[in-house]
């Protein structure tokens, strides 16, 4: 095995640097690419649509539960894949273990859904299992999947509902764009009103509030919790000398001063990066 070579702190520290110039415009380009996504034009959902849910029939509206913009992963449970019925695609179900809590998504609007073929008892029976998030899981009946281009590959589709009730499909990520998503942010980023935050490029009149406001515990999502116990300006202040800092640090690694080691105070360093957690 070709290992890399093994230095000193002032060299390992000098090759972080220089590798953070690369990762900050790779962080860059894909603030830029969410910001085209969400200027994508819409397509109309003109079908109606059948799904089953462990109480009944739903229709593709109700699959929103409330909220403005629906995310929907297309989850292959059914006959014919894997060890069926004992188990659904091992991709897919890999998939389900990485997506965070969805009180986070939920609090900006988003629903998150796993739709599959297997009838509900099997989709109760595995879910158990595998002890997947409490995702609603809905059984396909028609030709939805076929016409999201998800019938013979995993998939994720976005759609947003207007005010009259009219559901647009926004966006498709598929093959290893699928890989990224389970975080809560990289759900934020291919929803249609992206993380709702003001720095973000969004199109006027789009939802915006401060960065880190929103953010709760999972089970505080409620408007007179605040999370930050007053200090939300401090933390964000702290947060923004972090961030001064370390572009200047990954700045300084492409000039040969750099070389010489860190210029970072590491206390202060510390505090920062505690703060910005």
């Amino acid at each position: 095995m070709n290992l890399p070579a093994t230095v000193s702190p002032t060299e390992w520290e000098t090759a972080r640097r220089e590798l953070l110039v690369k990762e900050k415009e790779h962080t860059r380009a894909g603030d830029a690419v969410a910001a085209q996504r969400r200027r994508m034009p819409r397509m109309l959902i003109e079908k109606d649509y059948t799904f089953l849910g462990p109480d009944g029939p739903m229709s593709l509206g109700d699959l929103f539960q409330g909220r403005r913009q629906l995310i929907i992963y297309r989850f292959f449970f059914e006959p014919g894949v894997a060890r069926w019925p004992e188990s659904g695609c091992p991709g897919c179900s890999m998939m389900a273990d990485q997506d965070a809590h969805p009180a986070h998504i939920n609090s900006r609007g988003i629903t998150l859904a796993y739709m599959s073929r297997a009838p509900q008892e099997d989709i109760a029976r595995y879910r158990a299992r595998m002890g997947f998030r409490d995702v609603p899981w809905v059984t396909l009946t028609d030709d939805f999947d076929a016409d999201m281009g998800v019938d013979e590959w995993h998939g994720t589709n976005v759609f947003i509902k207007d005010d009259d009730g009219r559901i647009y499909r926004t966006y498709l990520i598929n093959n290893r764009g699928d890989e990224r998503l389970g975080s809560t942010f990289s759900y934020l980023d291919i929803a249609p009103f992206g993380r709702q935050e003001e720095w973000e490029d969004s199109p006027a009149g789009y939802p915006q509030d401060g960065a880190y406001a929103w953010w709760r515990l999972h089970d505080e999502y409620e408007p007179d919790i605040d999370p930050w116990d007053g200090k939300l300006e401090e933390k964000i202040a702290l947060n923004q000398e972090h961030s001064r800092r370390t572009s200047e640090a990954a700045a300084e690694a492409e000039s040969d001063d750099a070389a010489g080691g860190c210029a970072c105070t590491p206390a202060a360093d510390s505090q920062a990066a505690e703060a910005a957690r």
